[in-house]
């Protein structure tokens, strides 16, 4: 069974860092499709970056910059390092990850991922 754990959420103030980190266990494929995404409250969920099919990397325009995505294979464990973080980057985060197969790009608006984390918290004060 495969399983996404997300951690290192929590409140910061605003230009404050944050360094989340996503558990995989379970996951025997190779794919490579695997990001983070976004939702804040009355919000659509919104990528925030992703590690394609064959290793490229893409970030949303509003974070590019500013957060950096890396993937630990020894480890298992997907983070994404926030640095300057705004209040609008607020919401809770999720992680993700695809299949045996990605049919299609897989980017920043692929929403079809099959494996996802519960979510943690990010709260950015002014």
């Amino acid at each position: 069974q495969v399983q996404l754990v997300e951690s290192g959420g929590g409140s910061v103030q605003t230009g404050g860092s944050l360094r989340l980190s996503c558990q995989i266990s379970g996951y025997t494929q190779n794919n490579k499709c695997m990001g983070w995404f976004r939702q804040a409250p009355g919000k659509e969920r919104e990528g925030v970056a992703v590690i394609g099919k064959d290793g490229e990397i893409s970030y949303a325009d509003a974070v590019k910059g500013r957060f950096t995505i890396s993937e630990d294979s020894a480890k298992n464990t997907l983070d994404l390092q926030m640095d300057s973080l705004k209040p609008e980057d607020s919401g809770m985060y999720y992680c993700a990850r695809d299949g045996a197969w990605t049919i299609g790009p897989c980017g920043i608006d692929y929403f079809g991922m099959d494996y996802w984390g519960k979510g943690t918290q990010v709260t950015i004060s002014s």
